[in-house]
């Protein structure tokens, strides 16, 4: 996967690709994104890992995350469930 960068820098992801990272078409990713229910970083390699970016999306407690070399393709990504904030078990 090669991801392209507009020409401020920006990172532009495509809805399709993504979308079947979480098991959706890519009707049903943008309607998730109308309905503000996902979010993205964008992370910038320091000291060893300058030139690299790391991205990550969000959707309910699913999580996809991809680091990029410097020209933008990806050298490694994963979905990861992201486990409930705040939850204290109950004695």
């Amino acid at each position: 996967m090669h991801i392209e960068r507009d020409p401020n820098g920006d990172f532009i992801l495509e809805s399709g690709e993504i979308a079947g990272r979480f098991g959706l078409s890519r009707d049903e990713f943008r309607q998730r994104i109308r309905q503000g229910l996902v979010t993205s970083t964008v992370e910038r390699g320091e000291a060893e890992d300058i030139g690299t970016s790391r991205l990550s999306v969000r959707l309910g407690n699913r999580l996809w995350r991809a680091v990029l070399n410097n020209e933008g393709e990806v050298q490694n990504e994963a979905v990861t469930f992201v486990r409930g904030r705040g939850h204290t078990p109950r004695s």
